[in-house]
């Protein structure tokens, strides 16, 4: 017996897919990565900038917090210090510019890392957040609207 079905289109639904299309359009992947950059610089700029007194101080407080709630096993609290408040003024003014994207998102990832397993370990949904926008920029790079484009680099 011959099958005499005639085989039905997918269905459409008209509101939902020119919502879609003008999703598309109205959001392409460089604006995207754009926001994805300055809201992970956003987070790491303003932590940067309360451990610091004036241009760049690190306070009593910020040593007192590596001592005792941020203490590192590996990491002496004085030297982590710096070497934390600096990465979150360097990277994510880096970020911002789009320069050197992928490598400086995943510098904060990583800190983002330590700061999940050491740190703040119950945080993590934050945490995923933020990977969340930095994973995107270490695989595709930062987008359009970034010196790496202007200046060729991958």
């Amino acid at each position: 017996m011959l099958d005499t079905t005639i085989p039905m289109p997918p269905p459409r639904h008209g509101l939902l897919d020119r919502f879609a299309a003008t999703a598309e359009r109205a959001l392409p992947l460089s604006l995207l990565l754009l926001v994805q950059r300055l809201g992970v610089a956003a987070v790491f700029f303003q932590s940067g900038r309360t451990k610091v007194d004036g241009w760049f101080t690190l306070s009593d407080g910020t040593f007192e917090l590596f001592r005792n709630d941020y203490a590192l096993p590996l990491i002496p609290a004085v030297p982590a210090a710096y070497a934390a408040t600096t990465a979150e003024h360097v990277f994510p003014i880096l970020l911002v510019l789009g320069l050197f994207s992928r490598f400086s998102a995943l510098a904060l990832l990583g800190m983002t890392t330590v700061i999940e397993v050491f740190v703040y370990p119950d945080a993590w949904p934050t945490h995923l957040g933020w990977a969340g926008l930095m994973l995107p920029i270490i695989a595709l790079g930062g987008g359009r609207f970034s010196l790496d484009r202007l200046l060729g680099i991958r």
